[in-house]
C-alpha cells in the first residue's frame, strides 16, 4: 500500500481543447481535482506536465487553479520520463510511489507509466481520473498498464489508502472531497 510520505502525484497533460474531448470529461476533471486536493491536504508533492502547450493549449482552468503555486513541466515526448526536467524533479523528491492522473490514458499516461515501472517506481493509475477521447482507448490503456505491473485504483480508494485511518483533521477534510 502507498503511504503519503513516500508518494508523489503526477498530473499529466489536462490541456486545451483536447481535455474537452475526453470520454466522461466532467467526471474525470472532478476526480482529478479531488485527487489534487487530497494530495495537498496530505502534503504529497505534485508534478504537473503539459504536452507542447503552444500547440495543444495550457492546462484547463479547473485544474490549473488548484496548482497555481506550481509551474507545469513542459514536454514534447509522450512519456514524461523522456524529459530530463521531469526526471530531475521526480528524482529530487526521493519518493518511490507515483499516483498518476491525466490524459490520454492510452498515449501519454500509458507511456509514462511504462517508463516509471522500468525505472523501478511503483505506480497506481487512478482509473476514474484518467481518460481518452474514446472509452475503448481508455479501456485498452488501463488494461495494458495493469498487464505491465501498474496498480489500477480509483479516487476514493487511493485517498483512503493514503489517509491510512479514519480520524483526525486530514480525514475530515478528505472526506468532504470524496462524499
Amino acid at each position: 500500500m502507498f503511504k503519503a510520505r513516500s508518494t508523489v502525484l503526477l498530473v499529466i497533460d489536462v490541456q486545451g481543447k483536447l481535455a474537452s474531448l475526453m470520454h466522461e470529461r466532467d467526471r474525470v476533471v472532478k476526480n482529478i481535482q479531488v485527487t489534487i486536493q487530497a494530495a495537498q491536504i496530505l502534503d504529497i508533492p505534485i508534478l504537473w506536465t503539459e504536452q507542447v502547450p503552444e500547440k495543444i493549449g495550457e492546462t484547463i482552468p479547473e485544474i490549473a487553479s488548484h496548482l497555481h503555486y506550481l509551474k507545469p513541466l513542459k514536454k514534447t515526448a509522450f512519456s514524461c520520463c523522456k524529459d530530463e526536467g521531469f526526471l530531475a524533479a521526480l528524482k529530487k523528491l526521493k519518493r518511490q510511489h507515483v499516483v498518476v492522473v491525466g490524459i490520454e490514458t492510452h498515449v501519454c499516461v500509458y507511456q509514462t507509466v511504462a517508463d516509471l515501472l522500468e525505472l523501478k517506481y511503483e505506480v497506481q493509475v487512478v482509473a476514474d481520473a484518467v481518460s481518452s477521447r474514446t472509452e475503448q482507448n481508455k479501456k485498452y490503456g488501463l488494461k495494458r498498464m495493469e498487464q505491465i505491473g501498474a496498480g489500477i485504483t480509483c479516487t476514493e480508494m487511493i485517498a483512503c489508502e493514503l489517509l491510512e485511518k479514519a480520524e483526525g483533521p486530514n480525514f475530515k477534510e478528505v472526506l468532504k472531497l470524496i462524499k
